[in-house]
């Protein structure tokens, strides 16, 4: 699709004046509008653009597969969904893994790994290993983002289901290519990095395994995942380059592996937003801009 000079100044002056995203919004809700619904270019739409925060919650179900395509059916798939949920939760009951007491990130896990089938026994039940540690992370985070707890738990199932599944054979090359980038962009951070030992230490499992949750405030978190729902787990390197790149004086000057990596897990909270659009900024650089056509 050609370029229209027009569109370009409006997008440019609302953008100026402070209303970034006006035009988006438009070409959003005539994309929702669709039945059945493009998921190919609401994916696009999503890679592009941050989501208006009405219609995020909406756009993820639909991107992560909770409701289908067609628009005439999601009352019946929502109401299957909320049935599904209280069935699974009044098992746990009944067997007594959850009761009234029982935090409801840990309800999540319990309910998940019924549903993977991968439940342990009552007597067995002990402190959770690392890949239920960056389940509940995943879920207090999203708890943050979605008020009804039957989207939250399909939204938590789903966006870890997809993550495991679309990009379970990327994450342990992603410190790799983070390497790569920080050496494009700030060489001598890298080599102050390498030198120090810290490294093959930066905290990867917080922001690959975990997708930043415990580590962004959700505000800033729900923009990168709109990324990663939509298709990209490259958009996690960015962000962790950005951190590294917006923080480079203060990591320079500290030089034990220790003090790096607490940095790091407890960075300022106040910067985050910045953070993140200079980090999609740079994706779109690396890696491109999707064409969108409404």
């Amino acid at each position: 699709m050609a370029d229209d000079p027009q569109r370009n100044f409006r997008s440019a002056y609302y953008e100026k004046v402070g209303f970034r995203g006006v035009e988006e919004k438009k070409s959003l809700e005539i994309l929702l509008k669709d039945n059945p619904l493009d998921l190919e270019k609401l994916s696009t739409f999503s890679q592009r653009f941050p989501l208006p925060s009405m219609y995020r919650i909406h756009v993820w179900k639909v991107l992560l597969g909770i409701l289908p395509p067609h628009s005439d059916s999601h009352a019946l798939v929502g109401g299957y969904r909320k049935e599904q949920y209280q069935d699974i939760l009044e098992a746990l009951e009944v067997m007594r893994y959850i009761n009234s007491s029982t935090p409801s990130t840990h309800v999540y896990l319990r309910m998940f790994q019924l549903e993977s089938q991968v439940l342990p026994r009552c007597s067995e039940t002990s402190a959770p290993d690392e890949e239920n540690e960056d389940f509940l992370f995943i879920s207090r985070a999203m708890e943050e983002i979605v008020d009804d707890p039957v989207d939250c738990y399909w939204l938590i199932k789903c966006f870890v289901n997809q993550f495991h599944t679309k990009f379970g054979d990327s994450v342990p090359h992603l410190p790799k290519s983070l390497e790569h980038y920080l050496s494009q962009e700030e060489p001598r951070l890298l080599n102050h990095l390498k030198n120090s030992g810290a490294l093959a230490q930066l905290p990867y499992s917080l922001w690959f395994r975990r997708c930043f949750a415990g580590c962004l405030p959700e505000s800033s978190l729900q923009r990168v995942w709109d990324k990663v729902i939509s298709g990209s787990c490259k958009i996690l390197v960015f962000v962790a380059l950005e951190i590294l790149l917006s923080y480079k004086i203060m990591l320079m000057g500290i030089n034990r592996p220790d003090g790096v990596i607490k940095f790091l897990c407890n960075i300022p909270q106040e910067n985050t937003d910045a953070i993140v659009t200079k980090a999609i900024d740079l994706w779109h650089k690396y890696c491109g801009t999707p064409m969108h056509a409404v």
